[in-house]
């Protein structure tokens, strides 16, 4: 990971967006607990609300706090899948953004299996918004020089490698089992 660690930290806490690679994409992320970052995050895709987005962390523990507890099954049944390219739709706990939920009572969390997205959530201390970084409707970007294209200043970049992966994460609502983007 290039750059100071410090100064984008201080960014993505002060509201910054920024870019990062996953094992799929460039993702577009910002601090999942300021309401501001996402407005301007979903403003900048012009992706609707009504989608909500998706977090990331190195950790589970980053996750908890915008989760509602969950059962030792359910945990057990994620715990299984992660770190990996599986994405679990779980209850949203009461303190989560309506910008990330897109509204609804549940949101979509991963541990990421990326090293470089996980040293990022680990170095930062927190868990991630991972976005795919497009405008919406469009291919996700492959590459910092296709972000620093498509964004300009908008967005701090992360300058990094993406993983292997050729589509995005598998997407599983855990309530049903139901495969919702394999």
């Amino acid at each position: 990971m290039n750059g100071d660690i410090d100064a984008l930290r201080a960014h993505v806490r002060r509201g910054g967006l920024i870019a990062y690679p996953t094992e799929s994409c460039y993702g577009l992320g910002c601090d999942p607990r300021n309401p501001r970052a996402l407005k301007r995050l979903i403003r900048l895709k012009g992706r609707s609300a009504a989608k909500g987005m998706l977090l990331i962390a190195d950790d589970f523990k980053r996750l908890k706090p915008f989760v509602r507890p969950l059962n030792g099954s359910d945990r057990a049944r994620m715990a299984r899948s992660w770190p990996g390219p599986v994405t679990w739709v779980v209850p949203a706990s009461a303190v989560c953004p309506p910008e990330l939920t897109g509204g609804r009572p549940t949101i979509a969390v991963r541990v990421t299996a990326h090293q470089g997205a996980a040293r990022l959530c680990r170095s930062l201390g927190m868990a991630l918004v991972s976005t795919s970084a497009n405008k919406s409707g469009r291919k996700p970007a492959k590459t910092a020089a296709e972000c620093r294209r498509i964004f300009g200043t908008r967005v701090r970049v992360v300058a990094g490698r993406i993983g292997r992966r050729r589509r995005p994460s598998t997407l599983i609502d855990l309530a049903t089992g139901t495969i919702l983007r394999p």
